[in-house]
């Protein structure tokens, strides 16, 4: 007689199983949290359209992640000038480490 252990995905919402291939893994990124569930359990969640997040780094306090609309965005900061701003990863323009 031999034992075969199967692992089964499910939800963290309601517990009941899940096909691999249904599988919908959420990062609650402000939270540091993670959940598997389906894409009909989080149908119900009334979601935002054309929205932007963005972080403020302060250079005396943690950074604060806030949110507005595109158009907001778009109002403070036109498109040519959105161009010539830095990537988000690598080095600042200017930047040496060197200096």
């Amino acid at each position: 007689m031999g034992y075969q252990v199967v692992h089964q995905r499910t939800s963290d919402l309601t517990g009941e199983i899940i096909p691999d291939n249904e599988v919908v893994t959420v990062a609650l990124r402000s939270q540091g949290k993670v959940f598997d569930a389906t894409a009909a359990e989080l149908s119900g969640l009334k979601l935002l359209s054309n929205v932007v997040e963005l972080e403020y780094r302060y250079p005396d306090k943690e950074p604060e992640s806030v949110f507005c609309t595109e158009a907001e965005l778009a109002k403070l900061i036109p498109a040519d000038k959105m161009e010539k701003f830095d990537a988000l990863k690598g080095r600042r323009t200017g930047y040496s480490p060197r200096a």
